[in-house]
């Protein structure tokens, strides 16, 4: 095999020319929208299914609307090695956030293909559905847990934010089978899959600001969620009521903020590695201009890939709770709570992909990610799984993602040896 290695160059014009419709095809006038279950992310899978069809792969969709895009080997019962990742887009975001997986899967496999190479076992390209579910539906990574047999039937009356109809009418409007999801059904399993790798943009600056190319993913972090949290106090005029007789719920709110951010700090000075976000923190419209605030909602994201370090997040919050609500005289409704558990990336996998980068002269380091990704689904299966991130600048979910092409190139170089290898 070796001797065949130095000629296997992923197809970069192809990827690249996929990034430009994609981007042409998706652009709302400030950003990329391609809405799960939806006409944007149905356009990207046509697209990319086309190209996949001209390039001599077997193409075929799961019954909740993954694609399958298939380099077959010389042993179809073999277990297939699995890449990929999603093509839907937050509203207004960027045009790499998931497309980079798809597209890296696609360049190296084409690169393969062009130079005569046959696999051992299939190779196999998944474009999932709705990763980018929390934008539009309020339930985790739909697509590949669908195709996991790991979706549950409740899920699928969730309803999209902007629609306000079920996933399960989505899916069906968009020629698919919830039920299929609703009975358990598996299309990918540790039985038939050896391996999933997730290309994807590195969603900060670690590799921006260290001047390297791409990282191996060790970890994607769990969370702890809440979506629909409240404070209820009291309105009262702004300028009548002196302090003591305040119930100020958007003071009490802030100060539970601080309180989190505080312990955060704490927690991050004893070497725990974690995040803490309010993604919102709101008074209502019946505040207007001259009342004390008598209701504020907030949402709260607390992720790490060590679930005692978001457990210890959520203990200060039950410890703050009941003390601001004694002292100010307001009422904490925490609603329901969502998240998702940690996913530790396979470490055989790992040292392949730095076997790879280092045969390659390609700089590289080991990172944890800050976002979840579908492989923390295929993890979760049992599916040995790894991700490798591409230096990305201006952060990710907005319009100015800015991956260089040189950096994509170095990682789909990354993939393309790592799949000979590994499926050689």
């Amino acid at each position: 095999m070796s001797s065949i290695l130095p000629n296997l160059l992923p197809d970069l014009e192809l990827a690249n020319r996929l990034f430009d419709d994609l981007r042409a095809r998706s652009f709302d006038g400030v950003g990329i929208t391609r809405e799960a279950y939806g006409p944007g992310e149905r356009m990207a899978h046509a697209l990319v299914k086309e190209a996949a069809e001209a390039v001599g792969l077997e193409c075929n969709p799961d019954p909740v609307g993954n694609l399958y895009m298939t380099l077959p080997g010389k042993n179809r019962q073999a277990k297939k090695v699995l890449l990929g990742s999603h093509l839907d887009s937050v509203p207004q975001g960027g045009n790499f956030d998931g497309a980079v997986g798809v597209l890296a899967g696609l360049a190296a496999v084409a690169g393969l293909k062009r130079a005569g190479f046959v696999p051992e076992r299939d190779i196999t390209i998944i474009a999932t559905r709705a990763e980018e579910a929390g934008a539009w539906f309020p339930t985790s990574y739909p697509g590949s847990r669908g195709a996991l047999g790991r979706l549950k039937a409740e899920e699928l009356e969730v309803k999209r934010q902007d629609s306000g109809r079920s996933l399960a009418d989505h899916m069906k409007e968009e020629g698919f089978d919830p039920s299929f999801a609703a009975r358990g059904e598996v299309v990918v399993s540790p039985e038939n899959t050896a391996a999933f790798l997730e290309v994807h943009i590195e969603q900060g600056p670690v590799l921006d600001a260290e001047e390297i190319p791409v990282a191996i993913v060790t970890g994607i972090p769990g969370s702890r969620r809440l979506r629909q949290g409240r404070v209820l106090g009291e309105y009262n005029h702004s300028g009548g009521t002196p302090r003591k007789y305040r119930k100020d719920a958007a003071i009490a709110l802030a100060e539970l903020a601080v309180r989190l951010d505080d312990r955060w700090a704490a927690l991050e000075m004893q070497g725990h590695k974690l995040v803490v976000t309010f993604c919102t923190l709101a008074t209502t419209a019946e505040a207007g201009f001259t009342k004390i605030p008598g209701e504020a909602t907030f949402m709260l994201d607390v992720r790490s890939v060590n679930p005692a370090s978001v457990d210890a997040i959520f203990d200060e919050l039950a410890k703050a709770v009941p003390e601001i609500e004694a002292r100010r005289g307001v009422k904490f409704d925490l609603g329901p709570e969502t998240g998702s558990k940690s996913a530790p990336m396979d470490a055989e996998i790992q040292a392949g992909l730095a076997r790879s980068a280092e045969a390659l002269a390609i700089p590289h380091l080991s990172m944890a990610s800050g976002g979840g990704h579908d492989a923390a689904a295929f993890a979760a299966a049992g599916i040995p799984s790894a991700m490798l991130f591409v230096r990305n600048q201006h952060g990710s979910h907005n319009p100015h993602e800015a991956m260089r092409p040189e950096d994509f190139g170095e990682a789909c170089r990354v993939v393309t040896h790592w799949l000979a290898e590994i499926a050689g």
